[in-house]
């Protein structure tokens, strides 16, 4: 792992990369070929350098500048649940819920110990992983008699659903097999392990449902901030909606503002919340994280926001911090409605595009929308762009 101390700071910012993952011989072997740095720790640099909420930069970084930043690579492949060393049978170990649990061990010596708050963070296969071990970090610091540290988590991009594809295709690699599929599998390859209380909830051999964020979340003790783009890329890649070269068809269409509804719906009951109407994949680490807004709140700002009110709550059990939100949910129904969404390239010629371009792009009928809203074109056209 990756450490940048912060002696001054007893806050603790460990980040789990992410990255998809493998969940049979082939597809890991294919892996292994073609992204071996997430498969080893061979050809890792010596030194990385933190962006977005890992860096030391107070302009790029408002909140969390300060803090000890650990950053953990994904060289697990399992969406940090596995605990299977290599056998006989099997070529490969997965140890994403053991290499968590070495890193918090090693890192007591280095000044842990003495942590007020540690925020374990993570993005899309990585934000899976702070669901599915922010309890159990949690549970080894109290045995190790550290009650003191307040242990949080931050999820990027990990809440997925579990829903129907667009289009039903069989389970061959990584990229088409059905969400649900693909972690049964590979919670069998990787005899991978889910917190107890959330098992508790489903029947035997299926614990599949704890790695879907809405099923895991209620389950969980540690207050974990939930970031999640409403059109993540990654959703609509195993869902089977592809979004380049030609336009897009109604039926599609209807199922990505679909998709952004139940995603919406799953997130209604979180308390501390980021979901922008954008159609994006993992944020809190780029360097344009600053900008994007919900109703009016930066995610940095929400975040110091969701800080202030579990500090207050431990006090006093008062109401809400005033103008300091913490449940931000875009409620405008399609893919860029939020005029402070990153930029969209196309994703064959590397063009940026407007919003008027992307939904033409996306063969949306301007004068038939215009018609469904009650709206004249033009008046349509003019709230697009200006991103109401």
């Amino acid at each position: 792992y990756y450490l940048k101390e912060s002696k001054g700071s007893r806050r603790w910012l460990l980040f789990l990369e992410g990255g998809w993952y493998c969940f049979n011989r082939e597809n890991c072997d294919t892996r292994y070929d073609t992204m071996r740095r997430l498969m080893s720790s061979r050809e890792w640099p010596a030194t990385r350098v933190g962006t977005g909420i890992l860096s030391s930069q107070p302009e790029e970084n408002p909140h969390w500048w300060n803090a000890n930043m650990v950053f953990i690579p994904y060289c697990s492949s399992d969406v940090w649940s596995g605990a299977s060393s290599k056998s006989e049978k099997n070529e490969y170990a997965f140890m994403g819920a053991l290499i968590i649990q070495e890193v918090i061990k090693e890192l007591v010596g280095k000044g842990l110990s003495t942590a007020k708050v540690l925020l374990l963070a993570g993005s899309s296969a990585g934000g899976t992983g702070v669901l599915l071990n922010v309890d159990r970090v949690a549970e080894q610091l109290e045995e190790m008699g550290y009650q003191g540290i307040q242990v949080r988590g931050l999820a990027d991009s990990g809440w997925f659903l579990d829903n129907k594809q667009y289009r039903r295709t069989d389970c061959i690699d990584t990229i088409t097999c059905a969400p649900t599929e693909a972690i049964r599998r590979g919670i069998r390859y990787w005899n991978g392990i889910v917190p107890e209380r959330c098992k508790l909830q489903f029947k035997e051999g299926e614990e599949w449902n704890c790695f879907f964020g809405y099923k895991i979340y209620p389950t969980l003790r540690c207050p974990v901030f939930v970031v999640q783009w409403l059109f993540d890329e990654a959703q609509l890649t195993v869902d089977n909606v592809h979004l380049t070269g030609q336009p897009v068809q109604e039926g599609q269409w209807l199922y990505i503002q679909n998709l952004g509804r139940e995603l919406r719906n799953t997130l209604k009951d979180v308390t501390a919340s980021f979901a922008p109407a954008c159609l994006s994949h993992e944020i809190i680490t780029r360097n344009h994280w600053t900008d994007i807004q919900v109703k009016g709140t930066s995610l940095p700002r929400a975040l110091h926001c969701w800080d202030r009110s579990l500090h207050e709550s431990n006090k006093n059990g008062k109401a809400p911090l005033k103008g300091c939100p913490i449940h931000l949910i875009d409620s405008c129904p399609w893919p860029h409605c939020n005029p402070s969404c990153p930029t969209i390239r196309d994703q064959f010629t590397g063009q940026e595009m407007n919003v008027i371009q992307f939904l033409m792009h996306m063969g949306f009928d301007v004068q038939k929308m215009a018609q469904q809203q009650g709206l004249e074109p033009s008046k349509l056209l003019g709230m697009l762009s200006s991103g109401n």
